[in-house]
């Protein structure tokens, strides 16, 4: 056990004093897996749409894709809960981790991250849901329209319910670029992030040309992971709880898609 507390915290010291590096390598990584995720489901969509199959099989089968992302995104929640036990190797690499950034990162470095962050801000999130949703109901797509809106607002209110009943304090910062108070498990504008965005690139693969899908899945990837990624650098969230905000982001994103989509492979089946 001592081992693995100390193996945790040397690897969080490591990360912090290479925060560029790393950021740089996750990225590239989601980018790949985010291309790979999106070039198979739709090639399979192509597949089932040609296939002598039933259709019905075709979409248990990718209900089954849905529930076993749904069952690996609750893993990974869980891991992160109960790492908020300080004693945990993973809440040591926290403590760590913050403890290195806070000593590391310049003034400069954190006013840049200051600002990009601002994107998954609340009242950013917001405007943008309202001004979709203004959009969608101009253009008469109603059912998008409430889709998309009952999506990012139950969205928040999933997020806060979580908030509440984990109710983990927040890491001490006092470099002064960023304000935070309530709360800090999971992280707000990584889980917020996740579901807009998320759902901004699921609207932009039904409406635009195909041309436009892979862009848009790739820009909302990398908006939500860089709004994570900043809360870190800021300090105003452990990394356990930015983890945790992917993992119950994309459980949401996965229901809330699979609901707007279920319906339109059952009038085609």
């Amino acid at each position: 056990m001592h081992a693995d507390a100390s193996q945790a915290q040397a690897w969080a010291e490591w990360v912090g004093l290479h925060m560029g590096p790393v950021f740089l390598v996750l990225w590239a990584a989601l980018l790949l897996l985010a291309s790979a995720a999106f070039v198979g489901l739709k090639h399979g969509g192509s597949v089932a749409a040609r296939s002598p199959w039933p259709r019905p099989l075709w979409l248990s089968l990718f209900l089954a894709i849905g529930a076993c992302a749904l069952l690996a995104a609750a893993g990974v929640f869980a891991g992160m809960a109960e790492a908020m036990e300080s004693g945990k190797a993973i809440g040591l690499f926290d403590v760590r981790l913050s403890e290195t950034l806070a000593r590391e990162l310049s003034p400069a470095t954190l006013r840049s991250v200051a600002l990009a962050t601002h994107l998954g801000d609340p009242i950013t999130l917001t405007l943008l849901v309202v001004a979709v949703s203004v959009l969608l109901l101009v253009r008469r797509h109603t059912r998008l329209a409430f889709g998309w809106a009952l999506a990012c607002t139950g969205g928040a209110v999933f997020h806060r319910t979580l908030k509440q009943i984990f109710a983990r304090v927040r890491p001490v910062h006092e470099h002064g670029f960023a304000v935070a108070d309530g709360y800090s498990f999971p992280s707000g504008h990584t889980t917020g992030s996740v579901v807009v965005y998320g759902m901004l690139a699921y609207l932009y693969v039904r409406q635009l040309p195909p041309r436009w899908h892979l862009p848009a899945v790739l820009a909302a990837a990398s908006l939500a992971f860089g709004m994570g990624f900043s809360r870190v650098m800021l300090q105003v969230h452990w990394a356990s709880d930015v983890i945790a905000g992917f993992a119950s982001g994309l459980a949401w994103l996965t229901v809330c898609i699979a609901a707007m989509e279920y319906p339109r492979w059952r009038a085609r089946a």
